[in-house]
């Protein structure tokens, strides 16, 4: 991979590193090396690390923040793309948001509520980018990314952009065209929102903040969510009714908080998260008749 390497410092791609540890880019602190782990500063150098990507047939995985993912211990072989800073903007236009698509999707929640507009405060509790939140249509509280974006700006594996409507975007529970026939990164997104009182647009903010302190690990290393929740129950109910709550495959717990949860005590291995995911799918399955499925995504080599 260093004559991929290579090439991307030599079209302009500023941060390019090779053999990236992942558990430095993961909420879960797991994950094995990238082979190449490309940080664009730029949507021009997007474009030249796509462009070349593609040419050289090299298969790549974008990333955000690295929360609702889990990497392999062996890592991934090919490319990580990072969005971050140079891809973090944000602009206010009467009832419309246009964020980055490296942008703190928390943040924006926290923005758009101190100027007086509603309809984001559900993401105050999504630990992502706005990117990885359009690609997921991460959702709480009852609401999801489906109900307020207006469109969103795609570099397709081509290196080619387009604009994307909810409608092409087929957004379903916690999934979207992204994930599966559409491959491509989000790079900027626009949503319409809603102007409400300020004061009490922050309020609400400040009690879904309280409120996933107390009910959420995020004293410790963990992805959010495991598992989607099943028609007409919560995984969360399911898995503590089983009993796991507290239970341990290595350093990966089951959290004693929420049972949804699984966090990182220390040391935990994909190897151990992935044993545990399995033992909990098995004994739901057991007891209450119900396949868990995995909200995390897992990506990376076996």
């Amino acid at each position: 991979m260093q004559k991929i390497v290579q090439l991307l410092r030599q079209a302009g791609v500023s941060r390019v590193t090779a053999d990236e540890p992942l558990a430095h880019h993961t909420t879960w602190r797991i994950g094995g090396p990238a082979d190449v782990f490309v940080y664009p500063k730029s949507k021009d150098e997007l474009q030249k690390a796509m462009h070349i990507l593609y040419q050289e047939g090299i298969p790549w995985r974008a990333i955000g923040r690295g929360s609702n993912l889990l990497v392999r211990d062996a890592g991934i072989r090919g490319a990580v793309i990072k969005l971050g800073d140079g891809l973090d903007h944000v602009t206010i236009d009467g009832v419309q948001v246009t964020a980055g698509g490296g942008y703190s999707f928390v943040g924006l929640a926290g923005k758009t509520a101190k100027a007086g507009l509603t309809g984001l405060e559900f993401g105050v509790g999504i630990p992502g980018t706005v990117g990885g939140a359009v690609y997921m249509n991460a959702g709480a509280h009852g609401s999801d990314v489906s109900r307020i974006l207006v469109s969103a700006e795609v570099m397709l594996d081509t290196g080619e952009w387009e604009i994307m409507t909810a409608e092409d975007l087929k957004f379903r529970y916690r999934t979207s065209a992204l994930q599966e026939d559409k491959p491509g990164i989000v790079t900027e997104a626009t949503f319409r929102l809603t102007p409400g009182n300020a004061e009490e647009i922050m309020a609400n903010v400040r009690a879904y903040k309280q409120r996933r302190s107390r009910t959420q690990p995020i004293q410790y290393p963990c992805a959010g969510s495991v598992f989607r929740n099943p028609p007409g129950d919560y995984a969360g109910n399911l898995i503590e009714s089983a009993g796991l709550k507290g239970y341990r495959i290595g350093d990966a717990e089951v959290s004693e908080l929420h049972a949804n949860f699984i966090i990182n005590r220390g040391e935990a291995t994909a190897e151990d998260v992935l044993a545990l995911i399995s033992h909990i799918q098995q004994i739901v399955k057991d007891k209450f008749g119900v396949e868990l499925q995995t909200e995390v995504q897992v990506a990376g080599e076996e």
